[in-house]
């Protein structure tokens, strides 16, 4: 289990990371979420022992990472898929990571079946693209057959097959007990697989907890409707309080349920060919939650084509 308790970490007047706390349970993929500049990655690297934090602590069951004697057959991680020496094969870049770190030679072999690595592990790091560089760096974080994985985009660079595949690999990796946590921007894969959501802006907290949770607080809802009388529907729905947005073949109540709108419906004797309520994606819900913590924040499509020709 992952445990991070008031964690603070400031480069100079910025403070990156704002007195954070939350827990990472085993047996479930947890996503790690915040725009850019929110600390997600400063909080990962001191909870790894890369950067030190001016005030709090992480534990990985109950121990921080600097603390655990053969920390790679405890928590295995993927930050920078590029730190690999571009000279090396992938094999010995695995081998060498083995003997420093005291994990089986044969264990090597076995990583690079698991992320299919096999065809390419005599290939030099330097001659890999992004999306095998990716593998090799996932091929690192279960070198030691580890309890705790923490994921730092790990889908960069990968084809449709191998992002289904990353997500069935977090899947397995938590179903064998294990604590994923897994910081990523590909919101509609990590709605796939994702079981729980840490959410942070300017690095405090927003929401932890179950990913449903999240999407009933933050997610909107509104009632599809396709009907022949749709416009007689919309003036009875508006009586009672919805509003009514149109679509080329019905329309959306918003403020109101399916429920009261069937009913509706059923006592004026209306027609209806669908009625349906919708929820809105995990990225709709993700740009809900942290709207007041973007700090960079690119100009609207409007005002960019409006701008002066050089």
């Amino acid at each position: 289990m992952i445990v991070v308790e008031n964690l603070t970490k400031s480069y100079g007047s910025k403070k990156a990371v704002d007195n954070l706390s939350f827990s990472v349970t085993p047996g479930r993929v947890t996503g790690f979420l915040g725009p850019n500049g929110s600390g997600k990655s400063t909080t990962m690297r001191c909870m790894l022992g890369l950067d030190k934090p001016d005030a709090g602590i992480a534990t990985f069951d109950g121990r921080k990472y600097t603390d655990i004697e053969s920390p790679l057959t405890h928590v295995g991680s993927l930050l920078d898929a590029g730190d690999a020496h571009k000279g090396r094969t992938a094999r010995n870049h695995l081998r060498w990571i083995a003997m420093t770190n005291g994990i089986s030679a044969s264990r090597v072999d076995a990583v690079l079946q698991m992320v299919g690595m096999q065809e390419a592990a005599r290939t030099k790091v330097g001659k890999f693209s992004l999306g095998m560089r990716q593998r090799l760096g996932l091929a690192v974080a279960l070198l030691g057959d580890p309890k705790v994985v923490i994921l730092d985009e790990p889908a960069n660079g990968l084809d449709p097959e191998g992002i289904r595949w990353t997500r069935e690999v977090m899947r397995h990796l938590a179903e064998e007990g294990r604590s994923v946590l897994v910081s990523s921007h590909q919101l509609v894969e990590l709605s796939l697989v994702a079981d729980d959501l840490i959410v942070i802006g300017q690095g405090k907290l927003i929401s932890s907890g179950p990913i449903g949770n999240f999407m009933t607080q933050h997610a909107k809802t509104w009632v599809r409707v396709v009907s022949p009388q749709f416009d007689a529907l919309a003036e009875l729905v508006t009586a009672q309080g919805g509003t009514v947005e149109r679509t080329p073949d019905g329309g959306d109540f918003h403020a109101i349920s399916a429920i009261t709108v069937g009913d509706i419906a059923a006592a004026n004797n209306i027609v209806l060919h669908e009625l349906s309520p919708q929820t809105g994606s995990l990225e709709q819900a993700f740009l809900e939650a942290t709207d007041a913590s973007v700090e960079y924040r690119g100009q609207s499509t409007t005002n960019v084509w409006e701008a002066p020709k050089p």
